[in-house]
This record gives structure tokens, sequence and C-alpha cells, in this order.
């Protein structure tokens, strides 16, 4: 099992070198053999592709105590794969803008252009995009400054709410509290005068004598 998974990834490092090398190749061949190196191309990377496949049914029938080198070479196979469509579909591209300008009697300034228009549209975009990142930062501070504020203001209207409900206590303990001794010294000196002499007996009559004279 393992000699057949092996003789698959000799032919896919075989395959994949072919197909690097012709990648590369794309942009500086003549027009009319870009076209048939990318054909070929596109061919070689199907046949990658049921290599792939192939070894990795080999996997699944591996024993499980022996499968764990096997699917971390085939994680390795498909990042390679994935890499290598990659820079084709980028060769791809390029070959593409190429055959155009070649239709369209372009000689390359108005790509150049192009490319140097979407720079400076793609910095002017970046300079927005921190701009706006700046002011809503400064947004998010000034809500949480504000929600602060509300709430120390919150904060001191329960503080000056408990005061004045302890001075109308206050107040009332203070009433309360002259009431009793009103009755208190009511009780004790019912005939207390304003004066504050009390219990004092008024003679009902007074007699004043003067002198007596010398015969």
């Amino acid at each position: 099992m393992s000699s057949d998974f092996e003789g698959y990834e000799q032919d896919f490092a075989v395959l994949t070198a072919e197909i690097t090398n012709k990648i590369a190749r794309v942009p500086r061949l003549p027009p009319d053999e870009k076209k048939q190196v990318v054909a070929n191309v596109e061919k070689q990377l199907e046949e990658a592709r049921e290599l792939l496949e192939q070894m990795d049914l080999e996997v699944r029938e591996i024993p499980p105590q022996s499968r764990g080198m096997y699917s971390n070479r085939m994680r390795s196979y498909k990042q390679e794969m994935g890499k290598l469509e990659t820079d084709f579909k980028r060769s791809r591209i390029a070959y593409s803008d190429e055959v155009r300008n070649e239709l369209l009697g372009d000689d390359g300034n108005s790509s150049e252009n192009q490319r140097a228009h979407l720079l400076d549209n793609t910095e002017r975009l970046e300079r927005s995009s921190r701009r706006l990142e700046a002011g809503y930062q400064i947004a998010v501070e000034t809500e949480q400054i504000g929600q602060e504020m509300l709430e120390n203001l919150s904060h001191d209207r329960e503080k000056i709410q408990r005061a004045r409900e302890r001075l109308r206590e206050t107040d009332a303990n203070l009433g309360k509290s002259s009431r009793v001794l009103t009755g208190m010294l009511r009780r004790k000196n019912p005939r207390a005068t304003p004066s504050g002499l009390s219990g004092l007996p008024i003679p009902e009559q007074v007699v004043v004598q003067g002198p007596k004279s010398c015969n």
C-alpha cells in the first residue's frame, strides 16, 4: 500500500516540477508559444489533481497507527498544488493583458497608467480609511467621557437626595423632641408663669402705716 503511495508521490513531484518551470517561462515566450504552453499547463494541473485524489484514497486505506505521517505529507502536497494554481492564475492574467494590448495596438503605457492610477486610488482609500478610523476612535472616546460624566452626575444626585432625606429626618426628630420636652415641662410645673415665678402667695391686702407722730 505504501509503495503505491510513494509511486504517486514520485509522479506528482515530476509533474509539479514541469508545471513550475512552464509557468515561469510563460511571460518570456512569444505569443503563439505562450498559448500552447498555457493549454499544456492546464492539462498537467488536471493530471496533478487526479494524482492527489489517488494519493488521498491510498492514505485512507493505511492503518490508523501509520496514517499520521502520510496525512502530513498530503497536506504539504495540497498546499503546493494550491500555490501552483495561484501562480498559474497570475500568469494567465498577465498573458491576457498582453494579448489585449496586442489586439488593441497598445504599447503598454496605458496599462502602466492604469496601474499607477489604481495605486493612487488605493493610497487615497487607505488614507480615508485611516481618517475614518481616527474619527471613530474620537467619537468612541467622547461617548465614553460623556457616559462617565452622566454616571458621576447620577451618583451626585443620589448623594444630594440622601442628604435631603437625612435633613428631613433630622427636622422631624427635632420637632418631636421639642414637643416631648414641652410636655414634660408642663406636667412638672403646671402654674409656671412667663417670669419664672411660681408657687409664691400673693397677699390680698397690704397695709401701709406711716410713722407715729410724737405729742
